[in-house]
Protein backbone atom coordinates (compact mmCIF):
# COMPACT_ATOMS: atom_id res chain seq x y z
CA UNK A 1 0.00 0.00 0.00
CA UNK A 2 1.15 3.56 -0.70
CA UNK A 3 0.74 6.50 1.68
CA UNK A 4 0.36 9.97 0.15
CA UNK A 5 1.84 12.86 2.15
CA UNK A 6 0.75 16.37 1.10
CA UNK A 7 3.62 18.88 1.08
CA UNK A 8 2.66 22.41 2.19
CA UNK A 9 3.91 25.48 0.35
CA UNK A 10 5.80 26.68 3.44
CA UNK A 11 6.81 25.42 6.86
CA UNK A 12 7.38 27.56 9.97
CA UNK A 13 9.81 26.81 12.80
CA UNK A 14 9.35 28.75 16.05
CA UNK A 15 11.67 29.01 19.06
CA UNK A 16 11.09 30.89 22.32
CA UNK A 17 13.78 32.64 24.37
CA UNK A 18 12.38 33.42 27.83
CA UNK A 19 14.38 36.12 29.66
CA UNK A 20 14.25 38.13 32.87
CA UNK A 21 15.38 41.23 31.00
CA UNK A 22 16.61 41.92 27.46
CA UNK A 23 19.38 44.55 27.78
CA UNK A 24 19.51 45.32 24.05
CA UNK A 25 17.29 45.51 21.00
CA UNK A 26 16.82 42.03 19.55
CA UNK A 27 17.21 43.46 16.05
CA UNK A 28 20.64 44.84 16.90
CA UNK A 29 21.86 41.38 17.90
CA UNK A 30 20.25 39.15 15.28
CA UNK A 31 21.55 38.46 12.72
CA UNK A 32 24.85 40.30 13.23
CA UNK A 33 25.96 38.35 16.29
CA UNK A 34 24.85 34.89 15.18
CA UNK A 35 28.03 32.83 15.17
CA UNK A 36 29.56 29.95 13.31
CA UNK A 37 28.44 28.94 9.84
CA UNK A 38 24.97 30.49 10.24
CA UNK A 39 25.74 34.23 10.25
CA UNK A 40 25.60 34.74 6.49
CA UNK A 41 22.41 32.66 6.21
CA UNK A 42 20.85 34.60 9.11
CA UNK A 43 21.64 37.94 7.46
CA UNK A 44 20.10 36.76 4.19
CA UNK A 45 17.01 35.39 5.99
CA UNK A 46 16.44 38.63 7.92
CA UNK A 47 16.88 40.64 4.72
CA UNK A 48 14.33 38.62 2.73
CA UNK A 49 11.89 38.38 5.64
CA UNK A 50 11.97 34.60 6.13
CA UNK A 51 13.53 35.00 9.61
CA UNK A 52 11.78 37.21 12.16
CA UNK A 53 12.73 38.13 15.72
CA UNK A 54 9.97 39.63 17.90
CA UNK A 55 10.42 40.92 21.46
CA UNK A 56 7.42 40.61 23.81
CA UNK A 57 7.49 42.37 27.19
CA UNK A 58 5.36 39.70 28.81
CA UNK A 59 6.14 36.23 30.24
CA UNK A 60 5.77 33.28 27.90
CA UNK A 61 2.94 30.90 28.88
CA UNK A 62 3.92 27.25 28.29
CA UNK A 63 1.46 24.63 27.03
CA UNK A 64 2.26 20.95 26.76
CA UNK A 65 5.91 21.32 27.79
CA UNK A 66 8.07 18.66 29.46
CA UNK A 67 10.49 20.99 31.24
CA UNK A 68 12.55 19.81 34.19
CA UNK A 69 11.96 21.23 37.66
CA UNK A 70 14.97 23.54 37.34
CA UNK A 71 13.82 24.75 33.91
CA UNK A 72 10.34 25.51 35.26
CA UNK A 73 11.86 27.53 38.10
CA UNK A 74 13.93 29.49 35.59
CA UNK A 75 10.87 30.07 33.43
CA UNK A 76 8.88 31.40 36.41
CA UNK A 77 11.58 34.04 37.01
CA UNK A 78 11.35 35.39 33.47
CA UNK A 79 9.31 38.49 32.63
CA UNK A 80 9.79 38.79 28.86
CA UNK A 81 10.29 36.57 25.85
CA UNK A 82 11.58 36.69 22.29
CA UNK A 83 10.00 34.72 19.45
CA UNK A 84 12.40 33.59 16.71
CA UNK A 85 10.54 32.30 13.67
CA UNK A 86 11.63 31.05 10.25
CA UNK A 87 9.28 30.38 7.33
CA UNK A 88 10.48 28.60 4.21
CA UNK A 89 9.37 26.05 1.61
CA UNK A 90 9.97 22.41 2.57
CA UNK A 91 12.95 21.99 0.23
CA UNK A 92 14.80 24.62 2.31
CA UNK A 93 14.72 22.26 5.30
CA UNK A 94 16.46 21.55 7.56
CA UNK A 95 18.66 24.62 6.87
CA UNK A 96 15.90 27.18 7.59
CA UNK A 97 15.12 25.58 10.95
CA UNK A 98 18.82 25.38 11.83
CA UNK A 99 19.31 29.10 11.12
CA UNK A 100 16.33 29.99 13.34
CA UNK A 101 17.60 27.82 16.19
CA UNK A 102 21.14 29.19 15.78
CA UNK A 103 19.77 32.73 16.16
CA UNK A 104 17.71 31.71 19.20
CA UNK A 105 20.73 30.00 20.77
CA UNK A 106 22.84 33.13 20.30
CA UNK A 107 20.18 35.30 21.97
CA UNK A 108 19.66 32.88 24.86
CA UNK A 109 23.39 32.61 25.49
CA UNK A 110 23.92 36.39 25.43
CA UNK A 111 21.09 37.25 27.84
CA UNK A 112 21.16 34.04 29.94
CA UNK A 113 17.70 33.13 28.68
CA UNK A 114 15.90 29.80 28.55
CA UNK A 115 15.56 28.49 24.99
CA UNK A 116 12.39 26.44 24.44
CA UNK A 117 11.21 24.55 21.38
CA UNK A 118 7.38 24.69 21.62
CA UNK A 119 6.99 21.88 19.09
CA UNK A 120 8.96 19.32 21.10
CA UNK A 121 7.87 20.89 24.39
CA UNK A 122 11.46 20.80 25.67
CA UNK A 123 14.28 23.19 26.46
CA UNK A 124 17.35 23.31 24.20
CA UNK A 125 20.75 23.43 25.90
CA UNK A 126 22.66 26.67 25.34
CA UNK A 127 25.71 26.05 27.53
CA UNK A 128 28.67 23.69 27.61
CA UNK A 129 29.27 21.59 24.51
CA UNK A 130 25.80 22.51 23.17
CA UNK A 131 26.29 26.29 23.35
CA UNK A 132 26.20 26.82 19.59
CA UNK A 133 24.10 25.24 16.85
CA UNK A 134 25.96 22.20 15.42
CA UNK A 135 27.11 22.72 11.82
CA UNK A 136 25.74 19.35 10.68
CA UNK A 137 22.09 18.32 10.99
CA UNK A 138 21.27 15.29 13.13
CA UNK A 139 17.69 14.50 14.08
CA UNK A 140 18.97 13.34 17.47
CA UNK A 141 20.18 16.87 18.35
CA UNK A 142 16.97 17.82 20.19
CA UNK A 143 14.85 18.08 17.03
CA UNK A 144 12.42 15.38 18.24
CA UNK A 145 11.11 14.45 21.67
CA UNK A 146 8.96 11.53 22.82
CA UNK A 147 5.64 11.66 24.60
CA UNK A 148 5.18 8.49 26.67
CA UNK A 149 1.66 7.70 27.84
CA UNK A 150 0.16 4.83 29.81
CA UNK A 151 -3.48 4.39 28.85
CA UNK A 152 -4.75 3.40 32.27
CA UNK A 153 -2.18 2.35 34.87
CA UNK A 154 -4.90 1.23 37.27
CA UNK A 155 -5.96 -1.59 34.95
CA UNK A 156 -2.46 -2.55 33.81
CA UNK A 157 -1.89 -6.21 34.74
CA UNK A 158 1.39 -7.32 36.33
CA UNK A 159 3.93 -7.91 33.57
CA UNK A 160 6.13 -10.99 33.45
CA UNK A 161 8.68 -12.19 30.88
CA UNK A 162 6.78 -15.47 30.52
CA UNK A 163 3.60 -13.70 29.45
CA UNK A 164 4.42 -10.44 27.62
CA UNK A 165 1.06 -10.34 25.86
CA UNK A 166 -0.97 -9.42 28.94
CA UNK A 167 -0.08 -5.72 29.04
CA UNK A 168 -0.79 -3.29 26.18
CA UNK A 169 -0.91 -0.02 28.12
CA UNK A 170 1.94 1.87 26.48
CA UNK A 171 1.79 4.48 23.75
CA UNK A 172 4.85 6.46 22.61
CA UNK A 173 4.45 9.33 20.14
CA UNK A 174 7.00 11.63 18.53
CA UNK A 175 6.92 15.40 18.82
CA UNK A 176 8.78 17.36 16.16
CA UNK A 177 8.64 15.43 12.87
CA UNK A 178 5.93 17.71 11.53
CA UNK A 179 8.51 20.51 11.46
CA UNK A 180 9.93 18.69 8.43
CA UNK A 181 6.57 18.15 6.66
CA UNK A 182 6.27 14.61 8.03
CA UNK A 183 3.50 13.10 10.16
CA UNK A 184 4.34 12.26 13.74
CA UNK A 185 4.81 8.54 14.47
CA UNK A 186 3.39 6.47 17.30
CA UNK A 187 3.71 2.97 18.70
CA UNK A 188 0.55 1.96 20.53
CA UNK A 189 -0.31 -1.21 22.44
CA UNK A 190 3.02 -2.38 23.86
CA UNK A 191 3.73 -3.50 27.42
CA UNK A 192 4.69 -0.57 29.65
CA UNK A 193 7.83 -2.53 30.60
CA UNK A 194 9.01 -2.00 26.99
CA UNK A 195 9.21 1.80 27.36
CA UNK A 196 12.90 2.15 26.42
CA UNK A 197 12.71 -0.47 23.69
CA UNK A 198 9.68 1.17 22.06
CA UNK A 199 11.29 4.63 22.16
CA UNK A 200 14.53 3.30 20.69
CA UNK A 201 12.62 1.61 17.86
CA UNK A 202 10.72 4.81 17.07
CA UNK A 203 13.95 6.83 17.06
CA UNK A 204 15.30 4.52 14.38
CA UNK A 205 12.10 4.78 12.34
CA UNK A 206 12.17 8.59 12.69
CA UNK A 207 15.80 8.75 11.56
CA UNK A 208 15.00 6.61 8.50
CA UNK A 209 11.92 8.66 7.59
CA UNK A 210 13.59 12.05 8.07
CA UNK A 211 16.75 11.11 6.16
CA UNK A 212 14.80 9.86 3.13
CA UNK A 213 12.27 12.69 3.30
CA UNK A 214 14.79 15.54 3.45
CA UNK A 215 16.72 14.02 0.55
CA UNK A 216 13.48 13.80 -1.47
CA UNK A 217 12.55 17.42 -0.71
CA UNK A 218 15.98 18.65 -1.81
CA UNK A 219 15.76 16.69 -5.06
CA UNK A 220 12.13 17.67 -5.81
CA UNK A 221 11.70 21.34 -4.80
CA UNK A 222 8.47 21.73 -6.79
CA UNK A 223 6.72 18.65 -5.36
CA UNK A 224 3.32 19.13 -3.73
CA UNK A 225 2.95 15.52 -2.53
CA UNK A 226 5.19 12.62 -1.68
CA UNK A 227 4.26 8.95 -1.88
CA UNK A 228 5.89 6.52 0.56
CA UNK A 229 5.59 2.78 1.06
CA UNK A 230 3.69 1.45 4.06
CA UNK A 231 6.58 -0.98 4.64
CA UNK A 232 9.99 0.19 5.83
CA UNK A 233 13.14 -1.89 6.00
CA UNK A 234 15.12 -0.45 8.93
CA UNK A 235 18.89 -1.00 8.76
CA UNK A 236 21.50 -0.69 11.54
CA UNK A 237 22.65 2.52 9.80
CA UNK A 238 19.28 4.07 10.70
CA UNK A 239 20.31 4.31 14.32
CA UNK A 240 21.22 7.84 15.42
CA UNK A 241 24.93 8.55 15.02
CA UNK A 242 27.03 7.22 17.90
CA UNK A 243 24.32 4.73 18.93
CA UNK A 244 25.08 1.63 16.87
CA UNK A 245 25.85 -1.43 19.00
CA UNK A 246 27.53 -4.52 17.64
CA UNK A 247 25.25 -7.24 16.32
CA UNK A 248 22.40 -4.87 15.46
CA UNK A 249 20.06 -6.48 12.92
CA UNK A 250 17.67 -5.01 10.30
CA UNK A 251 13.92 -5.35 10.79
CA UNK A 252 10.67 -4.56 9.01
CA UNK A 253 8.07 -1.96 10.03
CA UNK A 254 4.51 -1.40 8.85
CA UNK A 255 3.09 2.14 8.76
CA UNK A 256 -0.61 2.95 8.86
CA UNK A 257 -2.38 6.34 9.04
CA UNK A 258 -3.43 6.90 12.64
CA UNK A 259 -5.36 9.34 14.74
CA UNK A 260 -6.61 9.33 18.32
CA UNK A 261 -9.80 11.11 19.24
CA UNK A 262 -10.13 12.61 22.74
CA UNK A 263 -11.76 10.20 25.14
CA UNK A 264 -11.19 7.11 23.01
CA UNK A 265 -11.98 4.13 25.21
CA UNK A 266 -8.93 2.88 27.05
CA UNK A 267 -6.67 5.66 25.73
CA UNK A 268 -5.38 8.84 27.30
CA UNK A 269 -7.07 11.92 25.85
CA UNK A 270 -4.10 14.25 26.42
CA UNK A 271 -2.17 13.17 23.33
CA UNK A 272 -4.33 15.26 21.01
CA UNK A 273 -1.91 18.20 21.21
CA UNK A 274 0.63 16.13 19.29
CA UNK A 275 -1.45 16.24 16.15
CA UNK A 276 -1.12 18.89 13.47
CA UNK A 277 -4.86 19.55 13.47
CA UNK A 278 -5.46 20.10 9.72
CA UNK A 279 -8.59 21.66 8.32
CA UNK A 280 -11.30 18.95 8.21
CA UNK A 281 -11.60 17.36 4.81
CA UNK A 282 -8.02 18.05 3.69
CA UNK A 283 -7.06 14.40 4.01
CA UNK A 284 -3.79 15.31 5.70
CA UNK A 285 -2.17 12.44 7.59
CA UNK A 286 -1.16 13.75 11.01
CA UNK A 287 0.28 10.57 12.49
CA UNK A 288 1.56 7.18 11.34
CA UNK A 289 1.24 4.12 13.53
CA UNK A 290 4.34 1.92 13.65
CA UNK A 291 3.83 -1.82 13.97
CA UNK A 292 5.14 -5.26 12.98
CA UNK A 293 5.16 -6.12 9.28
CA UNK A 294 2.27 -8.01 7.73
CA UNK A 295 2.55 -11.71 8.38
CA UNK A 296 4.43 -11.39 11.68
CA UNK A 297 3.05 -14.29 13.73
CA UNK A 298 3.22 -12.77 17.22
CA UNK A 299 1.95 -9.79 19.19
CA UNK A 300 3.35 -6.27 19.39
CA UNK A 301 5.34 -7.31 22.46
CA UNK A 302 6.73 -10.39 20.70
CA UNK A 303 7.89 -8.11 17.89
CA UNK A 304 9.58 -5.69 20.29
CA UNK A 305 11.34 -8.54 22.11
CA UNK A 306 12.50 -9.98 18.79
Amino acid sequence: MKIVLPLPATMTSVFIVAVEHLPFEAGSYVPWRVGGPYRRAAIDAITNGTLTVTHHRTPWKPTGTTLTGDERRRLRRTRQHVVVSATAPPHRLPAAAQVARAAARALARECDGLLIDPLTGAAVLTCGRCAAEPPAFRLNDDWVSWDVQVHDATTCPPWGPADPGLCDCLRVTSRGLRRFALPEITLDGAACAHNLCATDLLRRVATHLATDHLAYLAAHPEATTRVIDDFLHIHPSDRPEGDRPEGDLPFGVRLTPYDTEPGERGHAAGVRHLKVGPTPGTGEITCLKVGPPSGFPGSMNDWLCT
